[in-house]
């Protein structure tokens, strides 16, 4: 007899351990990771940079590599570190919807799924994983406005959408492969949120970078952001790819800088200079001093609708010229993979004809990579008070810490122009950061056509 109440009791004890561990399994993306982190794909990257010191690369995951997958971007991670980025973007990684679809990574099937062309969750861990061992951050586009129409939640859910009066779904903007949701629905905001959740436990995803942020209520970002920075032993970058200031207010790391790319076209293509000066403020309008707006010369979206920054911009050297702009004037620099060797041909949408050719040009990968280094080296360009002087056909502004002063100067004209100089900046000496001299400024300079200057003073 006792030999059975033995055996009663280890049996109890057993199925108790059993529940506890499918409990646990259950809990898994509730959980603070410091319960879980024996296993390499979920230990916290301690390294995410603070959000003024981030450069991002864009990775277009199908037109990246031949291989156009996972892996394919895992053999080229020490080419991306070496270019002086230190967070990877990329692009949508969901099953894609088939019914009314164009092939876009946009509309999407499953929020916690992976398209197969890409390869599995072992492979995008081991993307992740390697990354981290480079010191390189992660994040992920997530398209949190509209799902495709063969989206599980159409049929199971029809209430999570926007209908019009006759009961038909919504088009967000046009846009024919996907429907608008509604935000209107606590259930299906959570599920957003959960989804944002499940990539952080199951893949250590560092941060995110929000497809459409206009498009979702304002207090859904409240709610979403708060979640999101709730989660213990994680540090994530928060990307809106939105223009709306209410943005920063709910607590985004970036908005996006779409007003100010249109207004950097115009000004190349004979639009005064100064509107750089006033639209960034613009921008800026509600962000904290740790917050910034992503400037960029292309991305996806333009690169596949308007052509290179050679071709937007008009030639190479104007190319570069409207890089240093984006890139210093208080902002977040990002690169679109390929726009480092000035890749000849558009990228075009979906994304499926033309693969990079990497061999394609040295030089222009060495200047990026020159430009970049001076972002990381000198705290003033991430961090620096912003005063800016723009006159009619020349971009001017500083940025300053305790230690030193840089000045920008660049010309967006096809013709060489001659900048007066500021009162205060006037009978100065500077050093040259690109072509390592001294420079004794005066009442004017001149400015050669489509040319830059990086100068700084140490205070």
């Amino acid at each position: 007899m006792t030999n059975l109440k033995n055996w009663l009791t280890l049996f109890v004890m057993l199925n108790v351990l059993v529940a506890c561990s499918s409990n646990i399994n259950k809990s898994i993306e509730s959980t603070s990771l410091s319960s879980i982190n024996t296993t390499p794909a979920i230990m916290p990257f301690t390294v995410v940079p603070d959000p003024r010191d981030a450069v991002i690369y864009q990775v277009n995951i199908r037109t990246f590599s031949q291989q156009g997958n996972f892996k394919g971007v895992e053999a080229r991670l020490d080419n991306i570190k070496a270019l002086g980025v230190n967070v990877i973007y990329l692009m949508p990684i969901y099953p894609i919807g088939k019914l009314k679809g164009i092939n876009s990574p946009y509309s999407i099937t499953d929020y916690q799924g992976i398209n197969p062309e890409f390869g599995s969750l072992a492979d995008l861990r081991s993307l992740v994983q390697s990354a981290h061992e480079r010191k390189l951050a992660v994040i992920m586009d997530f398209i949190p406005n509209h799902t495709a129409w063969d989206h599980p939640w159409v049929t199971n859910y029809p209430a999570w959408y926007v209908k019009t009066d006759q009961g038909k779904l919504v088009n967000p903007h046009g846009w024919g492969d996907v429907v608008q949701l509604d935000f209107t629905h606590q259930a299906m905001r959570q599920s957003l949120i959960d989804a944002m959740k499940y990539w952080v436990f199951n893949a250590n995803i560092d941060g995110f970078r929000f497809d459409y942020s206009d498009g979702p209520t304002v207090d859904f970002w409240y709610q979403a952001v708060a979640e999101l920075r709730a989660i213990n032993n994680h540090k994530l970058l928060l990307l809106a790819e939105g223009s709306r200031n209410e943005n920063f207010q709910a607590g985004v790391d970036y908005n996006f800088g779409f007003g100010f790319f249109d207004r950097l076209k115009e000004v190349f293509h004979g639009e005064p200079a100064s509107i750089i000066d006033t639209w960034q403020a613009q921008e800026n309008a509600l962000s904290k001093d740790n917050q910034r707006v992503i400037r960029y010369t292309t991305n996806h979206d333009v690169n596949g609708a308007e052509g290179t920054p050679e071709q937007v911009f008009g030639n190479h050297q104007a190319a570069m010229t409207a890089f240093v702009i984006a890139a210093y004037i208080r902002s977040t620099p990002m690169i679109y993979n390929g726009q480092e060797i000035a890749l000849a041909y558009s990228l075009k949408f979906p994304f499926t004809n033309e693969d990079i050719n990497w061999q394609a040009n040295d030089t222009v990968l060495s200047e990026y990579t020159k430009l970049i280094a001076l972002f990381n080296q000198h705290e003033a360009l991430r961090r620096g008070s912003l005063v800016t002087y723009s006159s009619v056909d020349a971009v001017a502004f500083t940025r300053e810490t305790a230690d030193e002063t840089i000045m920008v100067l660049a010309n967006p004209r096809a013709h060489s122009v001659d900048y007066e100089l500021a009162d205060n900046i006037k009978n100065t000496q500077w050093q040259d950061l690109i072509h390592k001299q001294k420079i004794n400024l005066a009442s004017k300079i001149k400015l050669m056509p489509h040319s830059y200057r990086v100068l700084v003073k140490t205070l």
